[in-house]
């Protein structure tokens, strides 16, 4: 595994790859996969993840909606700004550059963890119009449980030291240790999802990405701003998630009551690659509810 992923050896066996395409928007190069037809949905993925964590749940989304999937900026196949901006605001404006090179007008934004920060910065910031955000375990507040205490110090490090993400990456290369990671959040996923973590945390560019992100992320600006959301927030939380703790979607819709809050029993952070087809139930449900898609237009129950 080199330095940074490659697109002609890494991305050989990349889910959804016939979806996917090269852009370039706010100064660099962006990996976005596009497919299906109807209102635009938006998809922001995770710190440390990559569009692999749709795999299953964008084909589904695909029959309703035109989706929209891009490698966060550093992560995948997309290339790293400069460190600075990997924090919430510039990733937000980045995102919504990106947006605007590709000519889109999303009517949904979904968005896992980190994802639904940077979605709904977007809309309190009016680069994207939403009708309807759906927060897939969003990381509203500050990081706690599982990411505070192994990610956290090495996002420090990591801006006094250069070769953490080496060293991190190696760890990355032990299947045993991706499984251990990935059990960690409170998720079991299938074999092949974790083959593909395993190629993302074992690539030292994208490591340092994610840990720099983290190492920039504020999130008290958001906090503050929440009130103000205007489109619909669907939180939904699952019970077992030991990243970013179902409570954290409870705080998030005290400070926002009009919000609405759905629980996950039985299932982690990576709910949304565990069970793709309730996730996607949901996400239409509400869809009809919210008005962007029509009642016919819904998934049989």
């Amino acid at each position: 595994m080199g330095a940074k992923l490659s697109w002609r050896a890494d991305g050989a066996d990349w889910p959804n790859r016939e979806a996917s395409r090269f852009v370039e928007a706010a100064g660099y190069r962006w990996h976005v996969q596009i497919m299906g037809s109807g209102p635009v949905a938006l998809l922001a993925h995770g710190t440390g993840s990559a569009t692999h964590s749709w795999r299953t749940l964008m084909p589904l989304l695909a029959r309703r909606f035109t989706v929209v999937a891009p490698d966060l900026p550093g992560h995948g196949f997309t290339e790293m700004p400069p460190a600075f901006r990997l924090s919430l605001p510039s990733m937000a404006r980045d995102l919504a550059a990106l947006c605007r090179q590709l000519d889109v007008k999303p009517q949904v934004a979904i968005g896992h963890s980190a994802g639904a920060a940077i979605l709904t910065r977007m809309a309190l910031d009016r680069s994207i119009e939403p009708s309807l955000i759906v927060s897939l375990n969003g990381a509203f507040l500050p990081f706690g449980g599982f990411a505070a205490l192994v990610f956290s110090p090495l996002a420090k490090a990591l801006t006094f030291n250069p070769l953490v993400p080496r060293l991190v990456a190696r760890r990355g290369g032990d299947p045993a240790a991706v499984h251990r990671l990935i059990t960690g959040t409170g998720s079991i996923i299938d074999a092949e999802g974790e083959r593909l973590y395993g190629k993302l945390v074992s690539t030292p560019a994208h490591v340092a990405a994610a840990l720099q992100m983290m190492a920039n992320w504020e999130l008290r600006p958001l906090v503050r701003d929440l009130p103000r959301l205007q489109p619909v927030l669907l939180l939904i939380a699952a019970s077992n998630d030991r990243t970013i703790p179902p409570d954290i979607a409870r705080r998030v819709r005290e400070i926002l009551p009009k919000a609405k809050l759905k629980m996950i029993p039985g299932h982690g952070h990576l709910m949304h690659e565990e069970v793709p087809e309730l996730a996607a139930q949901i996400i239409i449900d509400e869809g009809i509810s919210s008005g962007v898609i029509a009642p016919q237009q819904g998934m049989s129950t």
